[in-house]
């Protein structure tokens, strides 16, 4: 059905404002005001993938090979070396994809993995010392870089037990290059970079353990902070948006539709005879069909559309970059799914909802947008309920 009315916003005995449209303050939508890029979807963000991972563990290697390559454009090192630090990162690599492609990540803690790249790393680098005494040079450095990576997911007293392992290993090494070529001089520079590792890398474990539980303590805090923000977002007893933050996306979209042009529109849903719902049902059951509905309704629109409770059995739903065909046929979309709903209890009739759409008008302000979709909907109860009206949007230099 389609009406259109010369002044939607002055009340008649026939289709009188409602209590909402004399309540409704535009400065009450500029308290809370969401990014716009809030508006564009409200899921959740994709939990981290594999290749974040995958990405850390190839620049770990490919630092070290890089540096290990220009030792031997520098005839510092054999290419045999090189080969083998090649090999043992094909192997590494084939490894790491096959935990990742098995499933095998599901079943393990991340940390465990974490540790497993960092203990791989720093027995590679161990190897290619052996092979190489010049690249003790490199192992220093990188023993430091390969702890980092584990600092913040790795417990303390884990890698502190690998950095003794790793000292150990090193003091292995250094005995063997002097068993096999009984160099003194070599030895010493040895002895003094293991005690040079031995002094710092335990003492960097323990300093980069107080900020890594200063890292846990802002990751906690800004969760609390989210989820604080997430709850002052929500309506408590139907779980859509309430009605603070769906005025300050009503109005942030509105501004948006100004600047930009796009099309935007508005819808006001209302339950019908809720009041005979909450004599049949009681106050908890009229809240639980509330609760449906809202279900019903949010699963009727976009991800980029915002839905809300406005007050009482009235909702709001905003269609961002909408046209008015579209907004209408969603809007008869939950109108029919609602009355076809299978409702359970000791409802006596159907649950049906009235629903009133329009579109924005450059210009005008949200109240008179609001008030427009507002008489809409008191056209389709004054109509029979159970209908979705359009007031079709009338430009300021119309007659």
């Amino acid at each position: 059905m389609l009406f259109g009315r010369k002044n939607p916003f002055s009340a008649t005995d026939a289709f009188p404002l409602s209590d909402a449209v004399m309540e409704f303050d535009d400065s009450s939508s500029a308290a809370v005001r969401p990014a716009r890029r809030a508006l564009d979807g409200f899921g959740a963000r994709p939990a981290p993938t594999s290749g974040r991972e995958w990405l850390a563990t190839m620049g770990l290697m490919g630092l070290y090979c890089g540096a290990l390559i220009v030792f031997w454009g520098l005839g510092m090192v054999d290419a045999t070396v090189v080969g083998v630090l090649a090999a043992m990162i094909v192997v590494g690599c084939a490894g790491f994809w096959i935990v990742l492609n098995a499933g095998l990540v599901q079943t393990i803690r991340m940390r465990h993995l974490n540790l497993a790249i960092v203990t791989a790393a720093l027995a590679g680098m161990l190897a290619v010392f052996y092979l190489a005494p010049v690249t003790q040079i490199l192992l220093t450095p990188f023993a430091f870089v390969a702890m980092a990576y584990g600092i913040f997911t790795v417990p303390r007293r884990t890698l502190l037990a690998l950095a003794i392992g790793i000292l150990l290993a090193y003091a292995l090494v250094v005995w063997l290059h002097y068993a096999e070529q009984n160099n003194a001089a070599l030895l010493r520079l040895e002895v003094l970079h293991l005690l040079a590792l031995v002094v710092s890398l335990p003492a960097f474990i323990v300093l980069m353990g107080k900020v890594q539980r200063l890292y846990r303590s802002l990751y906690q805090a800004s969760r609390k902070i989210k989820n604080i923000q997430e709850d002052a977002q929500r309506d408590t007893l139907v779980g859509c948006f309430n009605r603070r933050y769906v005025l300050a996306a009503l109005d942030e979209q509105k501004q948006l539709a100004d600047e930009s042009g796009i099309p935007l529109c508005l819808a006001v849903l209302d339950l019908d005879h809720f009041k005979r719902i909450n004599d049949e049902l009681g106050h908890l059951g009229g809240d639980e069909v509330l609760r449906t509905f809202a279900r019903i309704a949010q699963k009727g629109v976009r991800g980029g559309d915002v839905f809300g409770r406005y007050g009482g059995e009235e909702f709001l739903l905003i269609f961002p970059g909408t046209s008015l065909l579209p907004a209408l046929n969603t809007c008869e979309r939950i109108r029919a799914q609602v009355e076809t709903h299978a409702w359970t209890g000791l409802l006596k009739g159907r649950v049906t909802v009235s629903i009133g759409v329009t579109q924005y008008v450059m210009g005008e302000s949200a109240l008179e947008f609001f008030s427009r979709a507002d008489t809409a909907m008191y056209m389709a109860k004054e109509g029979g309920r159970n209908q979705v009206v359009v007031e079709e949007p009338i430009s300021k230099d119309d007659s």
